[in-house]
């Protein structure tokens, strides 16, 4: 899968880029991790802190497929909302995938915590506005099914909103303690965390073939050489929907504009993320380096070429709806990309099992959290690997809304 072109922007943030050989010979290891992306580090991690012989493989670079595309706005609320998320699987559940999603961001935090710079892991509010009048009532109803529940939200009426922000919006609702960060310097970091645990990661080196025994699975590469393992994670992000088609996973396009570094926020209250109702939906955040990510127009394609040619018209739409909302900001695009995006029909990531070996699974943290996702997903595989089992591992296997 061709997942993005472009100008890409994170790559260009990292200075010490790590290298990673070629696999060269057959080896064995109690978990292998086939990806070298957000699923895969962060699987990685937490089985390597746990004690187990880790390998991590990628046919690319490690880091080289969606993460360098990756916008890395660190949040628990998704693009379903907790009433449709209600609606769908019940109240009890939808408050703990959030609560899981919540949890997920102080995981990350902790890990930020030993990578150098840590990543640039910083704690953001979200303000999440109306779109339109319309959409005021439903944005209530969340506001008060999140603050039921304990949720750190504020509900923000339209004077709220343009006494701290330079636009005028009906309505909004502000989330405290979401994040940001950088999301290669992140998987660069967990990877050398990694190895630093006695973990191997290997680089260009392509699964073609497996086999399952009893207690082993034994994988075969592109060269010839066979990784042997127990526990298998299969993390290769948006192409696992390649590799495990499922009727829960849609693929579309997405683009995003960075731009050049940016002198003045004071019209952006505490440097917020920012994203809207409507679906698609625009979203901005800043970086460290004081430029402005804003990404959106999503296009319902799945096809390569149809996708690159809007590049210029998305990051053209971009910089406009950005300069309608602060018109004040003087800047101009600096890079600009289209990738495609993973998403779920239900609004929840999903985790599967092979029928076969049922110590191989599969992580599909598809959505607009998927690096939140990425890390609660991890956690519950690590425990059924190490405990035998997680209470929160029915929530994502093989999940499909229930009637209530």
């Amino acid at each position: 899968m061709d997942l993005q072109s472009g100008t890409l922007y994170w790559p260009t943030t990292v200075g010490n880029t790590p290298e990673y050989p070629k696999l060269t010979e057959d080896i064995t290891c109690d978990a292998l991790i086939i990806g070298g992306g957000s699923s895969g580090a962060q699987s990685a991690y937490r089985l390597a802190k746990q004690g187990l012989r880790v390998v991590v493989v990628d046919k690319r670079t490690i880091g080289g497929g969606s993460s360098s595309t990756n916008t890395a706005l660190i949040q628990y609320a998704g693009d379903k909302s907790l009433a449709e998320l209600s609606a769908s699987f019940g109240e009890e559940t939808a408050v703990r995938h959030l609560k899981l999603c919540e949890q997920a961001i102080t995981d990350i935090e902790e890990a930020c915590a030993n990578i150098e710079d840590q990543a640039d892991f910083i704690r953001r509010d979200s303000l999440y506005y109306a779109s339109t009048a319309e959409d005021i009532p439903a944005l209530k109803e969340e506001y008060e099914l999140l603050s039921k529940h304990g949720f750190k939200v504020e509900y923000w009426d339209e004077k709220q909103i343009a006494g701290l922000y330079p636009f005028r919006k009906a309505g909004a609702i502000y989330y405290s303690n979401d994040a940001e960060m950088n999301p290669l310097k992140y998987i660069y970091g967990l990877f050398r965390q990694v190895e630093h645990l006695g973990g191997r990661i290997y680089c260009n080196t392509e699964i073609t073939g497996k086999t399952f025994e009893k207690d082993t699975a034994v994988f075969k590469t592109k060269n010839g050489h066979t990784i042997t393992a127990k526990y298998v994670i299969m993390a290769a992000g948006y192409e696992q929907a390649e590799i495990t088609p499922s009727d829960n996973a849609t693929i579309t396009s997405s683009y995003v504009v960075i731009t050049k570094p940016v002198s003045d926020f004071t019209s952006w209250y505490k440097r917020s993320l920012i994203w809207e109702t409507a679906r698609p939906y625009l979203y901005l955040r800043t970086t460290k380096d004081n430029r402005i990510i804003i990404g959106g127009m999503d296009q319902d394609t799945d096809q390569t070429l149809s996708r690159d040619a809007k590049i210029g018209q998305g990051r053209d739409k971009l910089m406009n709806a950005f300069h309608h909302m602060f018109p004040e900001i003087n800047t101009e695009p600096d890079f600009a990309q289209g990738a495609f995006f993973a998403g779920t029909v239900n609004g929840l990531p999903m985790i599967g099992r092979n029928e076969e070996y049922p110590n191989c699974f599969y992580i599909m943290a598809y959505g607009d959290n998927g690096t939140v996702y990425n890390m609660n997903l991890s956690k519950i595989v690590t425990d059924v690997i190490t405990k035998g089992n997680s209470p929160d591992l029915d929530l994502y296997l093989h999940n499909k809304p229930k009637v209530h």
